[in-house]
């Protein structure tokens, strides 16, 4: 250990503040903070004893170390946070996904109230619901709200140039208040249930879907009561506490697992006695695991992240009084830091610490590579979360033959075959590949939107480049979800130049926003996945043209003098089976080759009401 920094510390203050190990170059290593500055730093340079906070980068790397003094431990807290994003440390923990969670937000006051997701609560007078545990969850629950209380969901520039309602008003998941088809007091009310159903209040909201329920039965509009009694049912059912899980409070559990310097932690969150969500996360660090607890909850906790009264620890951090002063003042009330030695508590940290382990014994798997690649791909495209559930499709046709289109869809980087979707393009887009994906996507979408087994995806990739994506991005302003979906388009490696230059492009994203596409690294886990998502949708899609393919094939093929040579020339002449069907006598008898007698049988098989 460098005799200088040794000296040094002997001269520090016994107050709280913040300390900063520097290397030679005088970059920051570590930073930390301390409600007794002279007495934590000289724990780092203890020759013996238990040797817990001798850590290996001490003696090799650091050649100084700096202090700022606080008023109070709180200052120092805040201060730890201000620096380490300042100076990037190398060894402090940087949590991957350190935003906070989302937040509902509805302010009355605007001309047309509806729920934003936000990640910050602000004091502008407005209602926040949250924080959510992910954005899946924020996205079911607001799925649910607008199935039992419609709403406008769209951006105001969307909703100030409507002119006539979009589908969700079709489906009854608006009112469409931008066409005026509901009265700012008919709005008023379906908020006030919205803010109930939000606040656990569902009593009202029961009441009032029996009686409509109800009434649409004595009006025999029995399609209108059904749909009305699913959703009583789903109300109910989110209302239904969970019988399984022991008690009722609201608990975070904090699991550990090391191997060597690798660490994996699971945050296991409790809302209401009920496991709700589990966040995991993978580092290297040499720090003793006081030290380490201090710095996640410092981490995890900080923002507007919910602090909830009771966190469980596999052991006390170091400055236990200090993190939980903050913790508390973030919270408002009291936060307890427990290490549970037996009953539920017990039970739920060693989950916590099960959720780690086995975590860590994932990390090497392909499968959970190719879902670590989903954070890859959102910092490429500039997403604001991990894409979790991905759409592809991808249209299949032979010069406009039984052109048909594909969805498949993954799910933490996995295929879920059961959202995988076929679509036959109709015979008026099956000649334009981009009007085809134009379909396609149109018709995905609405899936997602009408039917209460399927969500929109977190990304949809369109098979194609800027044709293809545009067509998709038509389809979702048509649907009224321009800024509800995040779009781009894959593009396949191709050769380029010639000669001795000739080489391949490499696959390449395209967005909506950007005129240049965005180069994908050979080999890199984003251009895996993305490149596993297009190939099963081309798979999917041809397996289903090759079987429509087979029964046109056959409707050509029953005609007398026509075999596959001379159905081959007949789509070869008229460039697609749509432009067949349209040919007229006339045109059929002056292709060179075919006789007058076949000509009319052609005309005959597929006019046959002529």
């Amino acid at each position: 250990m460098n005799e200088r920094i040794a000296d040094k510390v002997a001269r520090f203050p016994t107050g709280p503040g913040v300390y900063t190990f520097l290397g030679a170059d005088g970059e920051a290593l570590y930073v930390g903070k301390a409600a007794d500055l002279r007495a934590r730093v000289r724990s780092y340079l203890k020759p013996g004893g238990d040797g817990r906070y001798q850590l290996p980068w001490l003696a090799a790397e650091a050649h100084d170390v700096e202090f700022v003094a606080t008023a109070t431990a709180q200052e120092a807290l805040l201060l730890e946070n201000t620096v380490i994003k300042k100076r990037q440390p190398k060894y402090n923990l940087k949590l991957k996904d350190d935003k906070a969670f989302l937040l509902l937000r509805l302010d009355r006051k605007e001309a047309w109230p509806w729920y934003r997701l936000v990640r910050r609560r602000a004091d502008d007078g407005a209602l926040y619901f949250g924080p959510f545990a992910s954005a899946q969850s924020v996205r079911r629950t607001l799925r649910l709200l607008h199935k039992i209380v419609p709403l406008r969901d769209c951006h105001d520039h969307v909703f100030r140039n409507r002119t006539r309602p979009c589908i969700k008003h079709q489906i009854g998941r608006c009112p469409a208040p931008c066409t005026g088809l509901i009265t700012r007091e008919a709005y008023d009310v379906l908020l006030d249930h919205s803010v109930r159903f939000l606040r656990g209040d569902v009593g009202p909201v029961l009441t009032d879907l029996r009686a409509r329920m109800q009434a649409a039965a004595q009006a025999l509009e029995f399609e209108h009561a059904q749909a009305l009694k699913d959703q009583l049912l789903a109300v109910q059912r989110t209302a239904e506490p969970q019988a399984v899980v022991v008690g009722d409070g609201d608990e975070d559990a904090l699991g550990l697992h090391r191997t060597g310097d690798e660490v994996t932690v699971a945050f296991l969150a409790f809302r209401r006695g009920a496991l709700e969500n589990c966040r995991r996360f993978t580092f290297r660090s040499d720090l003793p695991d006081e030290l380490l607890l201090g710095e996640l909850l410092c981490r995890f906790y900080e923002g507007d992240r919910y602090v909830p009264p009771l966190v469980l620890l596999p052991a006390a951090p170091a400055d236990p009084g200090m993190i939980g002063a903050w913790l508390q003042q973030k919270r408002g009330g009291k936060v307890d830091l427990h290490v549970p030695q037996r009953g539920d508590k017990r039970r739920h940290l060693v989950l916590a610490e099960e959720n780690a382990r086995l975590h860590d014994a994932m990390a090497a798997d392909a499968g959970a590579r190719r879902r670590a690649a989903g954070g890859r791909l959102a910092r490429l495209l500039d997403l604001p979360d991990p894409p979790v559930r991905l759409h592809c499709l991808d249209v299949s046709t032979i010069q406009g033959t039984s052109t048909v289109a594909s969805r498949v869809c993954f799910d933490d980087g996995e295929p879920n075959k059961d959202q995988y979707r076929r679509f036959k393009i109709s015979p008026e887009n099956a000649g334009d590949d981009f009007a085809a994906m134009q379909e396609a996507v149109t018709r995905s979408l609405r899936l997602c939107l009408e039917r209460d087994d399927e969500q929109l995806p977190d990304l949809l990739v369109v098979d194609g480049g800027k044709g293809q994506l545009a067509a998709a991005v038509r389809a979702t302003a048509d649907l009224g979800l321009p800024d509800d979906l995040f779009l781009c388009g894959l593009a396949k490696s191709r050769l380029r130049g010639h000669g001795d230059a000739r080489a391949e492009s490499g696959e390449r994203i395209f967005l909506p926003d950007r005129e240049h596409s965005i180069a994908l690294a050979s080999g890199a886990p984003e251009t895996l996945l993305v490149a596993a998502l297009r190939d099963e949708a081309h798979r999917f899609a041809i397996t289903y043209h090759r079987t429509t393919r087979g029964r046109i094939g056959s409707e050509l093929d029953e005609v007398p003098g026509v075999g596959p040579t001379r159905r081959r020339a007949l789509l070869r002449h008229f460039g697609s089976l749509s432009a067949l069907r349209a040919a007229t006598r006339e045109q059929l008898h002056a292709m060179p080759g075919l006789p007058g007698n076949v000509a009319d049988a052609v005309f005959a098989r597929l006019h046959p009401a002529d």
